[in-house]
């Protein structure tokens, strides 16, 4: 039910939310009584996975069920009949640094019998060099800063845009049409991940980060020309290089057999010499997230920026995220320019000198590694634009870290709110586009100024407001959502913390539940034992499950996630005869609200059979180390377990630790070792919260018909010099 324009303004001043100032002298019409903005309290966040290992992307089906994936290479898959939560498939994926198993989206036709497939965009192993955990003091798979082009061929590979079926709750493996190639060098950090959004002929659109190392460019732009330099040092071979798909929105249209070809309108045409016809958006750093409006096809897109929180002279602005709406092929800038009229110098790094301004008009790439054009197309103007302190265009964004995130713009239908217990958002939101910030832990709304109507900053077609949406509601590093079928809204938590499953890592859906509407219940479960040998009898409890409004409830237990009832006692006694570990569910259903049917659910592993879960434990570093970045520091990992400890199963990284989040630098096998830590330029390390994370996990081989198990550790040292 989409309405053009967007004529908010006057009703978001009323309640405080207009942050963006418009120029234009005629104001919107009146504000009815309706176009105010929910109140929180008229939503509710329901949980659907409280342990989704390190998650990274969703999608969700159009019968309801969500996948999401984890960096370590796993598809999990919530079903809402049964409210399990099941390993959908497990890939073999490269995981040094950043990499792994990256986005998911589903095929727009995906009817679940003619039509299954599921896109992934992954990592495979291929012969990349991996360290060796017999010699501690070298560390072979982490790609050298100085060296000749055989040492980089070595760590040369790709990340791989396939699709599999989906069959069942079982992604097949043995299906994979491998569809795209972006390539990578590997063994150094970052920027490789990537999103998956489908417009509405069916095009399918990848982003790509621009696989480059940020730390060693005073936190501006990394464009180290010299030649016995790594090529990650220089985003000109890739954002900047027609030849090259990184750094890119790829835009191309997918065959039954998993070939492609190119739609028109991409930035070059086929047949262009020293450019890829794949190329639709380039000069993008890392744009993690990306959506399509379902009604308009408009493509928005979010790019993270560079560290330095001060502009240089010789060097250029200080870092800006960035959010813009894409109606057509562009160049959006990186490395050479923010918006039009914000350019970065280009730096010398054998000299040290000021070359000058680039040419946003007109941008040259001259880097020797560049493979493609040597003229580019001018840097088109984002909608919004935005550094770490409070912007005078933007104030409603705050301040904190840039970590900008597209979201998706709701498509409202009535049919969606209607049934017995209805969880579709309201037609407030109707082609409104969200914008969510991984560091700043909230959710936008971006009102668009109408066609041809200059927005903040005389931008034409730019934005009229910016609203708080739920405000208050708890977020920690939102790393993905979008809206289902059911016109909830799905989100994907990372959590706060450092490449591994965090605490309060979650999947959840927010339903619209109107005023004094019925809200679903909160179920907690526990056992009083949770491992032990077979026969293991268990006694679970329901204790702390709540319903907010008061409602009566029915209790189901699955014991075995096969998906059928074992019990519906309230605190039901099972014993386990069989080797194994077993997720316990239990789902608890409304059924006294005045919209009965709402249902929601909890999980517990229970480990049956001698196999322990490892305990991992730092002898060194401990917190209490004297440390400035630039140390070299070692390591020593103690491992005890139930099995015997093979110390080549241990895998310890080091993580520059920015905030909440952070980047790995390298990764390391065996139980003793060291990294020289990375030297920070570019931040302030009191201001930005610096600090070197220690992550050292270890996974078991499995004992007696017992899955692998894995346990981890975590030291972070703060700079004390």
């Amino acid at each position: 039910m989409r309405k053009f324009p967007v004529a908010v303004t006057a009703a978001l001043v009323a309640v405080g939310l207009l942050t963006a100032p418009t120029t234009s002298a005629a104001g919107p019409p009146p504000p009815t009584e309706s176009s105010a903005a929910p109140a929180t309290a008229e939503f509710q966040k329901v949980t659907l996975n409280a342990s989704p290992g390190e998650p990274i992307d969703l999608a969700v089906l159009p019968d309801g069920r969500v996948l999401h994936t984890t960096r370590d290479g796993r598809v999990w898959l919530h079903d809402p009949a049964t409210r399990l939560n099941t390993l959908a498939a497990e890939l073999d994926v490269y995981t040094h640094d950043e990499e792994g198993l990256q986005s998911i989206a589903v095929d727009p036709g995906f009817d679940g019998r003619d039509n299954r497939w599921v896109y992934l965009f992954h990592a495979p192993p291929l012969d990349t060099p991996v360290d060796d955990p017999s010699t501690p003091g070298v560390n072979e798979g982490a790609a050298p800063d100085v060296g000749t082009d055989e040492d980089w061929e070595r760590f040369a590979g790709v990340t791989r845009l396939s699709r599999f079926e989906l069959v069942g709750n079982t992604l097949d493996l043995s299906t994979e049409q491998a569809i795209l190639d972006v390539e990578a060098d590997r063994g150094i950090c970052c920027h490789v991940g990537g999103d998956i959004v489908f417009d509405s002929v069916g095009n399918l659109y990848l982003s790509t980060g621009d696989d480059t190392n940020p730390h060693a460019s005073g936190g501006y732009v990394p464009i180290d020309e010299r030649p016995e330099r790594n090529p990650s040092y220089d985003a000109q071979r890739t954002s900047a290089n027609t030849d090259d798909l990184r750094g890119k929105v790829l835009r191309i249209t997918v065959g039954e057999d998993g070939s492609y070809t190119i739609p028109e309108g991409n930035l070059f045409a086929p047949g262009t010499e020293g450019a890829r016809p794949e190329i639709y958006l380039m000069g993008l750093r890392n744009p993690f997230r990306m959506e399509i409006d379902p009604v308009t096809d408009d493509l928005y897109v979010a790019d993270y920026s560079p560290d330095a929180r001060t502009p240089s002279p010789t060097r250029g602005p200080n870092g800006h995220g960035k959010w813009f709406v894409a109606r057509a092929a562009g160049n959006h800038g990186w490395p050479y320019c923010i918006t039009p009229s914000m350019p970065y110098h280009h730096w010398d790094f054998a000299t040290g000198t000021d070359r000058g301004a680039f040419d946003c008009d007109a941008p040259v790439n001259t880097s020797p590694r560049n493979t493609g054009l040597t003229e580019l197309p001018p840097v088109e103007q984002p909608e919004v634009w935005y550094p770490n302190n409070v912007s005078p265009l933007f104030p409603g964004l705050g301040s904190g870290g840039i970590g900008p995130m597209a979201g998706p713009a709701y498509a409202f239908d009535p049919a969606t709110t209607r049934g017995r217990a209805p969880v579709a958002w309201p037609e407030h939101y109707d082609g409104v586009p969200l914008f969510y910030e991984f560091t700043r832990n909230y959710l936008k709304g971006f009102h668009l100024a109408g066609d041809g109507m200059p927005g903040s900053g005389g931008v034409p077609g730019g934005i009229e407001a910016i609203e708080d949406v739920v405000p208050g509601m708890p977020f920690s590093a939102p790393i993905d959502m979008e809206f289902g079928p059911d016109g909830a809204l799905y989100v994907l938590e990372y959590g706060r913390g450092y490449f591994q499953e965090n605490p309060d890592a979650e999947l959840s859906r927010i339903d619209y539940i109107g005023p004094g509407g019925n809200h679903t219940p909160i179920p907690v479960v526990s056992a009083d034992v949770t491992r032990g040998e077979e026969p293991l009898t268990v006694s679970f409890s329901s204790a702390g499950t709540t319903d907010p409004d008061g409602d009566r409830l029915r209790h189901e237990w699955d014991f075995d996630s096969d998906g059928r009832i074992d019990s519906r006692a309230a605190n039901p006694v099972h014993t386990y005869t069989e080797p194994g570990v077993h997720t316990a569910t239990l789902k608890v259903t409304d059924i006294g609200g005045r919209h009965r049917g709402k249902s929601a659910s909890a999980e517990i592993d229970i480990t049956v059979g001698a196999n322990g879960a490892p305990v991992v434990t730092f002898l060194r570093p401990t917190p209490e180390l004297d440390f400035a970045f630039g140390d070299t520091v070692e390591y020593e990992v103690e491992v005890t377990d139930d099995q015997p400890v093979d110390c080549a199963r241990v895998t310890v990284t080091y993580i520059l630790g920015h905030d909440d989040h952070g980047h790995p630098m390298s990764t390391a096998s065996g139980c003793t070792g060291s990294f020289v830590t990375t030297v920070p330029e570019g931040h302030d390390v009191e201001e930005d919260n610096l600090r070197a994370v220690f992550v050292a996990s270890y996974t078991d081989p499995g004992l007696n018909g017992l899955p692998p198990l894995t346990g981890s550790a975590e030291v972070v040292l703060l700079p004390t010099g």
